[in-house]
């Protein structure tokens, strides 16, 4: 988040902590020379809701937040800018920056507009915006009140948040830090990567049987697939149908927890867009990056490093944790693969991209034929999760973060978890032969038609 809206998302989060949150949006409405309409759409941005500026705005703020619902636009326009960011061309820096062509210049307000409807909410205009125009929601103000009330409420975490938060702060210190804020208990998403993980060895070893047949994973990345699903639709007949490790979550927590809500934490704005897909809603009921839970961390007090560690039983494998990373997906289920069907992995050759060129590219070359390898992976940050927009260390710490706590790990690979396999049980599945039966996986498919 930007530092001046960080500031003020800092003292939003403390007003409705403790009292005098219509003081506080009052307060900031009222500063002299504001454009009240303009700073109405950032705290209702900040606040997790869409609300234009009206003579009743505090109130309408009120009702919004109590009965939000996830079925809105992730990123806005929250304010007309000067484009003094227009180069040669014409474009703008976050015309520059969209990867959808998203993104046009009003003739009549002569300012840049997002079209809604190119739009796919990925966030990368909002980090290239040098004038903080271009806002995502946060999605903390209406959780606030679940967590005081302690209401059933699992944080989710990406594998990428190892070492986000300080080199000494442990997933199990995050896990105490996260309890005190409130919540029911946190959970590593790596786990539910391993699961996907078995999904898509099966899968590979079903699909691919010749020279000619190929399989690109969905596993990851919303940016990946939306590049799929609106530019590249005709290589979608050789996508695995599978939905992220985030969305795995969501569905396998809701099931052994009935009631209960999910907040999925990380380093990416696309993420809250996914949450609000069609075919995926409710499944995740929040999504939080790394940045915003640095702001609540630093606004209730908490310091992660001062926090004991809350240990757990050791359930994700390195594999699953490698998610985090280019490669990591390629990783974990290359060596599903060898373990599973010994005679499929000496066909298996496995190829990455990373960032929007990349992935451009290799998505080119499948189509044109220029492709030699039969599973590939792709990621929209360059270096995977770890460079993700809202990740707080540079990506190369991230993924030496990443690597290190994969290492340390007690399961290595995703089949030799008793843990997961006690846990498909409880789902239906007994073998890995489930996987080839849709009514058992259900809840790891989406339909990307």
């Amino acid at each position: 988040m930007k530092a001046k809206y960080s500031d003020m998302f800092k003292e939003i989060v403390k007003s409705y902590y403790e009292g005098g949150f219509e003081g506080k949006v009052r307060s900031i409405l009222s500063k002299e020379s504001v454009k009240k309409d303009e700073l109405a759409n950032v705290i209702s941005t900040l606040c997790g809701v869409q609300l234009d500026f009206t003579d009743n705005y505090i109130d309408d703020l009120k009702r919004a937040i109590e009965s939000y619902k996830a079925n809105h636009k992730v990123v806005n326009k929250v304010k007309v800018c000067s484009m003094d960011c227009v180069d040669d061309s014409g474009q703008t820096i976050c015309q520059r920056s969209c990867p959808f062509d998203a993104i046009f210049i009003d003739e009549e307000t002569k300012t840049s507009s997002i079209d809604d409807d190119k739009c796919t909410d990925c966030g990368f205009c909002v980090e290239a915006c040098p004038t903080d125009s271009i806002l995502d929601k946060v999605e903390f103000v209406p959780l606030i009140d679940l967590l005081k009330n302690k209401e059933p409420v699992f944080a989710a975490v990406a594998p990428a948040i190892t070492g986000q938060f300080g080199k000494d702060v442990s997933i199990y210190k995050l896990r105490s830090a996260l309890k005190l804020m409130g919540f029911t208990d946190m959970v590593e998403v790596a786990f539910f990567a391993d699961i996907l993980t078995l999904k898509e060895a099966v899968e590979f070893d079903r699909f691919v049987n010749d020279k000619d047949d190929f399989m690109i994973t969905s596993c990851c990345c919303p940016m990946w697939v939306a590049m799929l699903k609106r530019v590249y639709n005709d290589l979608i007949k050789h996508v695995s149908p599978s939905v992220s490790p985030m969305v795995a979550a969501g569905r396998v927590i809701k099931i052994l927890n009935p009631n209960s809500r999910v907040v999925f934490i990380g380093p990416c704005v696309a993420k809250k867009a996914e949450a609000k897909e069609r075919d995926l809603i409710g499944d995740i009921d929040y999504v939080l990056t790394f940045a915003e839970l640095k702001d609540i961390f630093d606004t209730l007090g908490i310091e992660p490093s001062k926090m004991p560690e809350d240990f757990s039983t050791e359930y994700a494998s390195r594999g699953g944790r490698l998610y985090a990373r280019t490669g990591g997906v390629s990783v974990a289920v290359s060596e599903a693969i060898e373990r599973l069907y010994p005679e499929k992995y000496k066909m298996l050759t496995t190829t990455q991209a990373n960032g929007i060129k990349e992935c451009k590219k290799i998505l080119s070359d499948i189509k044109e034929g220029n492709i030699h390898a039969n599973f590939i992976e792709g990621m929209g940050c360059i270096g995977g999760c770890v460079g993700g927009p809202k990740a707080l260390i540079p990506r190369d710490e991230g993924r030496d973060r990443v690597n290190e706590f994969a290492a340390s790990s007690e399961i290595k690979v995703a089949v030799d978890s008793d843990i997961m396999l006690k846990v498909l049980h409880k789902l239906g599945i007994d073998a890995k032969n489930n996987f080839m039966k849709k009514f058992k996986i259900e809840n790891f498919e989406r339909e990307f038609n």
